[in-house]
Protein backbone atom coordinates (compact mmCIF):
# COMPACT_ATOMS: atom_id res chain seq x y z
CA UNK A 1 0.00 0.00 0.00
CA UNK A 2 1.28 3.88 -0.87
CA UNK A 3 0.79 6.84 1.30
CA UNK A 4 -1.51 8.11 -1.69
CA UNK A 5 -4.94 7.24 -0.49
CA UNK A 6 -6.72 8.23 -3.68
CA UNK A 7 -8.19 4.47 -5.42
CA UNK A 8 -6.84 4.09 -8.56
CA UNK A 9 -9.46 3.41 -11.37
CA UNK A 10 -8.24 1.44 -14.10
CA UNK A 11 -9.72 2.60 -17.68
CA UNK A 12 -12.25 -0.47 -18.74
CA UNK A 13 -10.59 -0.21 -22.14
CA UNK A 14 -6.75 -0.72 -21.56
CA UNK A 15 -5.22 -3.07 -19.24
CA UNK A 16 -5.62 -6.57 -18.65
CA UNK A 17 -8.48 -9.03 -18.43
CA UNK A 18 -9.27 -9.58 -15.46
CA UNK A 19 -9.32 -13.50 -15.13
CA UNK A 20 -6.08 -13.68 -17.34
CA UNK A 21 -4.53 -11.61 -14.35
CA UNK A 22 -6.20 -14.01 -11.58
CA UNK A 23 -5.37 -17.53 -13.03
CA UNK A 24 -1.51 -15.68 -13.41
CA UNK A 25 -1.62 -14.85 -9.57
CA UNK A 26 -3.16 -18.45 -8.92
CA UNK A 27 -6.28 -18.06 -7.73
CA UNK A 28 -8.04 -20.66 -10.31
CA UNK A 29 -7.87 -21.24 -13.86
CA UNK A 30 -9.45 -18.87 -16.23
CA UNK A 31 -13.13 -20.17 -16.34
CA UNK A 32 -13.02 -20.99 -12.54
CA UNK A 33 -12.21 -16.75 -12.29
CA UNK A 34 -15.20 -16.01 -14.87
CA UNK A 35 -17.57 -17.87 -12.74
CA UNK A 36 -16.40 -15.68 -9.78
CA UNK A 37 -16.84 -13.03 -11.46
CA UNK A 38 -20.69 -13.72 -12.42
CA UNK A 39 -21.53 -14.67 -8.99
CA UNK A 40 -20.17 -11.19 -7.25
CA UNK A 41 -17.27 -13.14 -5.83
CA UNK A 42 -14.88 -10.28 -6.91
CA UNK A 43 -14.37 -6.98 -6.44
CA UNK A 44 -11.93 -4.29 -8.04
CA UNK A 45 -11.25 -1.07 -6.21
CA UNK A 46 -13.30 -1.88 -3.19
CA UNK A 47 -16.50 -2.86 -6.49
CA UNK A 48 -17.70 -5.77 -7.07
CA UNK A 49 -17.20 -6.43 -10.65
CA UNK A 50 -19.95 -8.69 -12.55
CA UNK A 51 -18.95 -8.14 -16.21
CA UNK A 52 -16.49 -10.93 -17.93
CA UNK A 53 -14.76 -8.35 -20.14
CA UNK A 54 -13.62 -6.07 -17.51
CA UNK A 55 -9.83 -5.15 -17.73
CA UNK A 56 -7.57 -3.86 -15.11
CA UNK A 57 -3.98 -2.58 -14.20
CA UNK A 58 -2.11 -4.94 -12.37
CA UNK A 59 0.44 -2.72 -10.94
CA UNK A 60 -2.07 -0.04 -9.44
CA UNK A 61 -6.04 -1.91 -9.11
CA UNK A 62 -6.74 -3.63 -5.72
CA UNK A 63 -8.00 -7.08 -5.98
CA UNK A 64 -9.98 -8.97 -3.56
CA UNK A 65 -12.05 -12.50 -4.02
CA UNK A 66 -14.40 -13.30 -1.25
CA UNK A 67 -13.15 -10.03 0.73
CA UNK A 68 -9.86 -11.43 1.09
CA UNK A 69 -7.01 -9.11 -0.98
CA UNK A 70 -4.92 -10.30 -3.87
CA UNK A 71 -1.05 -10.25 -4.45
CA UNK A 72 -1.14 -9.60 -7.74
CA UNK A 73 2.81 -8.29 -7.63
CA UNK A 74 5.12 -11.37 -8.67
CA UNK A 75 7.97 -9.93 -7.47
CA UNK A 76 6.65 -9.83 -3.69
CA UNK A 77 7.80 -12.18 -1.30
CA UNK A 78 6.44 -13.66 2.36
CA UNK A 79 8.16 -15.99 4.64
CA UNK A 80 7.16 -17.47 7.79
CA UNK A 81 10.06 -18.64 10.15
CA UNK A 82 10.09 -20.26 13.41
CA UNK A 83 13.34 -18.62 14.42
CA UNK A 84 15.46 -20.78 17.19
CA UNK A 85 16.62 -19.42 20.74
CA UNK A 86 20.32 -17.99 20.49
CA UNK A 87 19.63 -16.45 16.83
CA UNK A 88 19.04 -12.66 16.67
CA UNK A 89 16.43 -10.54 14.32
CA UNK A 90 18.85 -9.20 12.10
CA UNK A 91 20.25 -9.82 8.71
CA UNK A 92 23.76 -8.61 9.63
CA UNK A 93 24.20 -8.38 13.36
CA UNK A 94 27.50 -6.38 14.33
CA UNK A 95 28.21 -8.36 17.02
CA UNK A 96 29.07 -11.40 14.94
CA UNK A 97 26.03 -13.26 16.99
CA UNK A 98 24.20 -15.94 14.45
CA UNK A 99 21.57 -14.05 12.66
CA UNK A 100 18.95 -14.54 9.69
CA UNK A 101 21.23 -14.49 7.18
CA UNK A 102 21.75 -18.22 7.50
CA UNK A 103 17.97 -18.58 6.58
CA UNK A 104 17.76 -15.84 3.74
CA UNK A 105 21.05 -16.53 2.37
CA UNK A 106 19.64 -18.83 -0.40
CA UNK A 107 16.54 -16.16 -1.41
CA UNK A 108 16.55 -14.94 -5.07
CA UNK A 109 14.88 -12.02 -3.17
CA UNK A 110 16.23 -10.35 -0.51
CA UNK A 111 13.90 -9.76 2.47
CA UNK A 112 13.73 -8.34 5.57
CA UNK A 113 12.16 -9.24 8.97
CA UNK A 114 8.64 -7.58 10.60
CA UNK A 115 9.67 -6.50 14.04
CA UNK A 116 11.78 -8.86 15.97
CA UNK A 117 12.65 -11.57 18.49
CA UNK A 118 15.48 -11.19 20.81
CA UNK A 119 17.89 -13.68 20.73
CA UNK A 120 16.12 -15.93 23.64
CA UNK A 121 13.01 -15.65 22.41
CA UNK A 122 11.90 -18.39 19.99
CA UNK A 123 9.26 -18.89 17.19
CA UNK A 124 6.99 -16.91 14.64
CA UNK A 125 9.05 -13.98 12.82
CA UNK A 126 7.64 -13.04 9.46
CA UNK A 127 10.17 -11.66 6.44
CA UNK A 128 9.13 -10.03 3.15
CA UNK A 129 9.80 -6.92 0.81
CA UNK A 130 6.89 -5.73 1.18
CA UNK A 131 7.70 -2.82 2.77
CA UNK A 132 4.10 -1.57 2.81
CA UNK A 133 2.41 -3.91 5.03
CA UNK A 134 5.53 -4.55 6.68
CA UNK A 135 4.87 -1.00 8.46
CA UNK A 136 1.49 -2.22 8.81
CA UNK A 137 2.12 -5.35 10.55
CA UNK A 138 5.34 -4.11 12.80
CA UNK A 139 3.14 -0.59 14.43
CA UNK A 140 1.25 -0.76 17.19
CA UNK A 141 -1.24 1.90 16.55
CA UNK A 142 -2.47 -0.98 13.81
CA UNK A 143 -3.74 -3.36 16.38
CA UNK A 144 -2.39 -6.51 14.90
CA UNK A 145 -2.31 -8.90 17.83
CA UNK A 146 0.87 -11.82 18.80
CA UNK A 147 0.22 -14.61 21.00
CA UNK A 148 3.02 -16.35 23.29
CA UNK A 149 3.25 -19.04 24.83
CA UNK A 150 5.58 -18.76 28.15
CA UNK A 151 6.98 -20.82 30.88
CA UNK A 152 7.32 -19.13 33.94
CA UNK A 153 8.44 -19.48 37.34
CA UNK A 154 5.83 -20.47 39.55
CA UNK A 155 2.09 -21.08 40.32
CA UNK A 156 0.15 -18.34 38.46
CA UNK A 157 -3.52 -17.69 40.13
CA UNK A 158 -6.45 -16.79 39.00
CA UNK A 159 -6.10 -13.09 39.85
CA UNK A 160 -2.21 -12.53 38.47
CA UNK A 161 -4.01 -13.31 34.93
CA UNK A 162 -7.11 -10.39 35.90
CA UNK A 163 -4.36 -8.56 36.58
CA UNK A 164 -2.52 -8.78 33.81
CA UNK A 165 -5.72 -8.36 31.65
CA UNK A 166 -6.60 -5.04 33.52
CA UNK A 167 -3.42 -3.17 33.02
CA UNK A 168 0.35 -3.32 34.83
CA UNK A 169 2.28 -0.05 35.69
CA UNK A 170 6.04 -0.61 33.93
CA UNK A 171 8.80 1.71 34.14
CA UNK A 172 7.66 3.21 30.59
CA UNK A 173 3.76 3.61 31.24
CA UNK A 174 1.14 1.33 31.47
CA UNK A 175 0.43 -1.80 29.71
CA UNK A 176 -2.50 -4.82 29.85
CA UNK A 177 -2.65 -7.80 27.42
CA UNK A 178 -5.47 -8.88 25.62
CA UNK A 179 -6.29 -11.65 26.60
CA UNK A 180 -4.45 -13.91 29.12
CA UNK A 181 -5.13 -17.66 30.51
CA UNK A 182 -3.45 -20.28 32.42
CA UNK A 183 -2.64 -23.27 30.01
CA UNK A 184 -1.21 -25.23 32.49
CA UNK A 185 1.06 -25.87 35.79
CA UNK A 186 4.37 -28.12 36.29
CA UNK A 187 6.55 -29.48 38.96
CA UNK A 188 4.70 -29.34 41.49
CA UNK A 189 3.34 -25.83 40.72
CA UNK A 190 7.23 -24.94 40.30
CA UNK A 191 6.47 -23.83 36.87
CA UNK A 192 3.34 -22.52 35.18
CA UNK A 193 2.79 -22.49 31.30
CA UNK A 194 0.75 -19.56 30.80
CA UNK A 195 -0.83 -17.67 26.88
CA UNK A 196 -0.77 -14.06 26.08
CA UNK A 197 -1.94 -12.11 23.45
CA UNK A 198 -1.36 -8.24 22.96
CA UNK A 199 -0.42 -6.00 20.01
CA UNK A 200 2.50 -4.01 21.87
CA UNK A 201 5.42 -3.24 20.25
CA UNK A 202 7.90 -2.47 23.67
CA UNK A 203 10.82 -4.02 24.22
CA UNK A 204 11.04 -7.06 25.97
CA UNK A 205 7.08 -6.66 26.96
CA UNK A 206 5.85 -10.05 27.25
CA UNK A 207 8.98 -10.79 29.99
CA UNK A 208 8.91 -7.38 31.51
CA UNK A 209 4.41 -7.78 32.29
CA UNK A 210 5.23 -11.19 33.75
CA UNK A 211 7.93 -10.38 35.68
CA UNK A 212 6.45 -7.50 37.38
CA UNK A 213 3.65 -9.68 38.75
CA UNK A 214 6.27 -12.20 40.19
CA UNK A 215 6.50 -14.93 37.42
CA UNK A 216 9.89 -14.25 35.94
CA UNK A 217 10.20 -16.17 32.11
CA UNK A 218 12.01 -19.12 31.89
CA UNK A 219 10.97 -20.20 27.71
CA UNK A 220 9.30 -17.75 26.08
CA UNK A 221 7.88 -18.97 22.44
CA UNK A 222 5.66 -16.68 19.76
CA UNK A 223 3.08 -18.50 18.62
CA UNK A 224 0.95 -16.50 15.86
CA UNK A 225 0.85 -12.86 14.69
CA UNK A 226 -2.13 -11.89 13.29
CA UNK A 227 -3.59 -14.31 11.23
CA UNK A 228 -0.60 -16.54 10.80
CA UNK A 229 0.24 -19.25 13.15
CA UNK A 230 3.20 -21.46 13.59
CA UNK A 231 1.21 -25.04 13.30
CA UNK A 232 3.36 -27.26 12.97
CA UNK A 233 6.56 -25.49 11.62
CA UNK A 234 9.49 -26.92 13.20
CA UNK A 235 11.85 -24.61 14.83
CA UNK A 236 14.73 -23.63 12.35
CA UNK A 237 12.41 -24.00 9.26
CA UNK A 238 11.08 -21.34 7.35
CA UNK A 239 8.32 -21.44 4.23
CA UNK A 240 6.55 -19.74 1.97
CA UNK A 241 3.18 -18.29 3.35
CA UNK A 242 -0.18 -20.28 1.50
CA UNK A 243 -2.22 -17.83 -0.62
CA UNK A 244 -4.78 -17.76 2.04
CA UNK A 245 -2.17 -16.35 4.69
CA UNK A 246 -0.96 -14.08 2.56
CA UNK A 247 -4.56 -12.92 1.13
CA UNK A 248 -5.18 -11.79 4.90
CA UNK A 249 -1.84 -9.90 5.13
CA UNK A 250 -2.95 -8.12 2.82
CA UNK A 251 -6.46 -7.53 3.34
CA UNK A 252 -4.98 -5.96 7.16
CA UNK A 253 -3.00 -3.69 5.20
CA UNK A 254 -5.67 -3.13 3.07
CA UNK A 255 -7.91 -2.34 5.51
CA UNK A 256 -5.69 0.07 7.88
CA UNK A 257 -5.07 2.16 4.27
CA UNK A 258 -8.87 2.81 4.18
CA UNK A 259 -8.81 3.74 7.32
CA UNK A 260 -5.83 5.95 6.79
CA UNK A 261 -7.91 7.87 3.83
CA UNK A 262 -10.83 8.25 6.27
CA UNK A 263 -8.21 10.16 9.30
CA UNK A 264 -8.57 8.12 11.59
CA UNK A 265 -6.57 5.68 13.48
CA UNK A 266 -6.37 2.00 12.10
CA UNK A 267 -6.49 0.35 15.25
CA UNK A 268 -6.84 1.21 19.44
CA UNK A 269 -3.39 1.60 21.02
CA UNK A 270 -1.56 -1.02 23.51
CA UNK A 271 -2.20 1.06 26.92
CA UNK A 272 -3.73 0.68 29.77
CA UNK A 273 -6.96 3.08 30.25
CA UNK A 274 -5.32 6.81 30.53
CA UNK A 275 -2.02 5.32 29.28
CA UNK A 276 -0.12 6.64 26.34
CA UNK A 277 0.58 4.24 23.45
CA UNK A 278 3.87 2.14 22.30
CA UNK A 279 6.57 3.47 20.48
CA UNK A 280 6.48 2.20 17.06
CA UNK A 281 8.29 -0.42 16.24
CA UNK A 282 8.77 -1.27 12.57
CA UNK A 283 10.38 -3.60 10.40
CA UNK A 284 14.03 -3.68 11.55
CA UNK A 285 13.33 -1.34 14.36
CA UNK A 286 13.29 -2.33 18.31
CA UNK A 287 12.85 -5.58 19.51
CA UNK A 288 9.39 -6.72 19.86
CA UNK A 289 9.70 -8.92 22.28
CA UNK A 290 11.77 -11.43 24.66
Amino acid sequence: MTENTAPHWSDPVEGVRLQKVLAAAGVASRRVVEQYIVEGRIEVNGVVVTELGRRIDPEADLVAVDGVAIQLDPGKRYYMLNKPRGVVSSMRDEQGRPDLRQFTDELEERVYNVGRLDGETSGLLLLTNDGDLAHVLAHPSFGVEKTYIAKVKGRVLPQTIQQLKQGIELEDGPIRADRAKVRQHQGDDRHSIVELTLHSGRNRIVRRMLAEVGHPVVDLVRRSFGPLHLGTLRVGVMRELTDTERGLLLTISREADEARARGGDAAPVDAAPGGAADDASGAGHAEEES
